[in-house]
């Protein structure tokens, strides 16, 4: 495809680096890499900001000519990065300051755009395909007999998260699976080549090594391993406890002792279970921990939630949100007309002023949750905005994502909620605290073997331990035996079922999420201690803490410059990760579980014989292909749940 004239002036900066460039081979002058450095910081923000403002109006307003301006805006920055790639390499970083290196090396970490280096047919070929696997899962619809179409939001969603029809829920289930993973299959066996070539272009053996590479510990895999085994036992407990509940409600299509069906589990893919909480809950006649009820009788809207979140953090000593942040953002769906893609996702638009979040917001309590997310995420950036762009980021992946989720969990307790007038309780008794603990624990402990499997399964992709015409039966195998899931109906290897998850069609890391859950309470025991927070972890509420605030604010502050060890240590005073706090935070629950289970007699685990279509009986229907609706490039997103 060739350069429009929108673009052409970022080539002119891509040709001035490369100039510049030649007067610098293989130099280890300090004032020539800090000329460098200068003039890369001085440039980029243009580069990103264009890029970003074309991705923002694209998917705050789906046409074909917005999607053209997100492809233009990526091959005009291609040119910049891989000169400044060019650029950086040329130096010898042995010879300069820890300071230098680190910025060196990040500039020199091109993701796909190492393609370009060497081939920029390949390069281009790459991004074709992340573009068609995005228009295959946006456009997905599944079709009933009578001619109605559903889209994953609200359509598909809604059904998985408040349907009890087992039939209706393999419908909804197979069908986006039908719809979005057997179109995806053949252009994804193509973007593993691409991605592990232009791994190997920067050094790496294959994707997933390049991809541990950004933790920067070497033993990364092995952590990850160690804390999965250490939180699996309360999963397990929480497994079976959901498995008789659910069985209450789907008779022969659950079994006691075996996995649960993945499409009663409350979302599309059974990554959180926090919607079949009215299934599970402990104690109904107990007083609710959901202030959805509150939220609508106050009469609040949209506005005045971000405004309560806004006011959370100011509480703390940080930033309110900026005048650019109210006047840009988009905190509901638009009326208007256009199509957008309403995933809630935070935006730093490279120019240190403009930060906004793109959400349809919904008067209720998961997104009075999530706006704290991802205002948390804007903190993050307005915390690290003095600091040179490229270290603009957390300080691993998993540090962004852990910082949105610990301000959710102080906001989520009974004891905030009462302070903001949202509950009316003047303390919680036990069979509140259980309740208000399980409830948490569908999104938390719930979510932790799904987040960990998926990077596994991608990682033996990369590596080539897992073929071609394996790629479903192991997908499901490391589902069954990591995560305790089954599919509702027999799936055969022209299906892909991975490739049904967002994440994964737009080429984003997800072990983060995984780490992010455990170091999130990492987080929340520092600023609850740093709080004068005294008794049970579960009942901490930070808010109004300074203390706790400037523990955050100087980790914030840091962005990357730092190896995450060290931003880990300034704010919790330990360099690892662990999950002691997360199993401290949830251990009422943990006994509680293990007296109801031991009760019940129930089986812990599961065994991996049984599958649900070997007794069920429902009737099955086969989605219908439908037309293009999203194009959506998130490498300079933080995509934030």
């Amino acid at each position: 495809m060739a350069a429009s004239h929108r673009i052409q002036p970022f080539y002119h900066f891509g040709l001035f680096l490369h100039l510049f460039a030649l007067t610098l081979a293989s130099s280890s002058n300090v004032e020539e890499v800090n000329a460098f450095l200068t003039y890369y910081d001085q440039h980029v923000g243009d580069i990103y900001f264009s890029r970003a403002t074309a991705q923002w109006n694209y998917v705050t307003n789906i046409t074909d000519e917005n999607s053209q301006k997100v492809v233009d805006a990526d091959v005009a920055a291609s040119g910049f990065i891989i000169d400044a790639y060019v650029n950086a390499s040329r130096f010898d970083a042995a010879s300069f300051s820890a300071d230098i290196q680190r910025q060196l090396k990040f500039i020199k970490d091109v993701e796909n755009y190492a393609l370009a280096v060497e081939d920029e047919d390949k390069f281009r070929t790459l991004t074709d395909i992340l573009a068609k696997l995005s228009r295959n899962y946006g456009s997905g619809e599944v079709c009933k007999t009578n001619g109605e179409c559903l889209a994953l939001e609200p359509g598909l969603q809604e059904i998985m998260a408040t349907s009890k029809d087992w039939d209706e829920l393999v419908w909804a289930w197979k069908g986006w699976r039908d719809e979005v993973g057997r179109a995806n299959r053949p252009l994804y066996i193509d973007y593993v080549d691409l991605k592990n070539e232009a791994a190997k272009i920067l050094g790496f053996s294959d994707t997933s090594e390049q991809w541990r590479a950004h933790y920067e510990t070497e033993t990364i895999a092995d952590d990850a391993k160690a804390l999965y085994e250490e939180i699996l036992p309360l999963y397990k407990q929480l497994h079976a406890y959901v498995r008789r509940r659910l069985k209450k409600v789907y008779g022969d299509n659950v079994d006691l002792k075996s996995a649960l069906p993945s499409n009663i589990l409350g979302d599309m893919w059974g990554r959180f279970w926090g919607k079949i909480y009215d299934v599970v809950e402990p104690y109904p006649d107990a007083t609710s921990v959901d202030v959805t009820s509150q939220l609508i009788e106050q009469g609040y809207t949209a506005l005045e939630m971000f405004n309560l979140s806004d006011s959370f953090f100011v509480s703390l000593g940080l930033k309110p949100m900026p005048e650019l942040f109210w006047a840009k953002s988009m905190i509901t769906k638009p009326t208007d007309g256009r199509t957008v893609v309403c995933h809630p996702t935070a935006w730093d638009f490279y120019n240190r002023v403009d930060f906004r979040i793109k959400m349809c917001t919904e008067i209720h309590m998961h997104h009075f949750l999530v706006i704290h997310h991802e205002m948390g995420h804007i903190q993050y950036y307005l915390q690290y905005a003095p600091l040179p762009y490229v270290y603009h980021d957390g300080a691993n992946g998993a540090f962004h994502e852990a910082v949105g989720e610990v301000l959710s969990t102080s906001v989520a307790t009974p004891k905030h909620l009462k302070k903001i007038g949202l509950l009316d309780i003047e303390d919680t008794d036990y069979k509140t605290d259980i309740n208000f603990l399980l409830k948490q624990s569908l999104d938390v402990i719930g979510t932790l073997p799904f987040s960990y499997m998926i990077d596994q399964w991608r990682w033996g992709v990369f590596a080539g331990d897992i073929t071609p015409e394996k790629y479903t039966e192991e997908w499901w195998k490391m589902k069954l035996d990591l995560v305790g899931v089954v599919p509702p109906v027999p799936r055969e290897e022209k299906d892909l079922d991975a490739t049904a998850l967002l994440h994964i069609v737009v080429d984003y890391p997800f072990l983060r999420y995984f780490l992010r859950t455990i170091i999130q309470f990492q987080f929340y025991e520092a600023m609850c201690n740093a709080s004068g927070h005294q008794g049970p972890l579960h009942k901490c509420d930070f808010y109004e803490s300074k203390e706790a605030g400037k523990l955050l604010g100087d980790m914030l502050k840091l962005g990357r410059s730092k190896p995450w060890p060290e931003a880990m240590e300034a704010i919790t005073g330990q360099r690892e990760m662990s999950a002691k706090p997360l199993l401290q935070y949830f251990e009422p629950l943990r006994e509680w579980l293990e007296e109801e289970n031991k009760r019940n007699d129930e089986f812990i685990g599961w065994e991996k014989t049984w599958r649900p279509y070997d007794t069920s009986s429902g009737t099955r229907f086969v989605p219908l292909f439908a037309t293009f609706v999203m194009l959506l490039l998130v490498n300079q997103l933080v995509v934030a749940e």
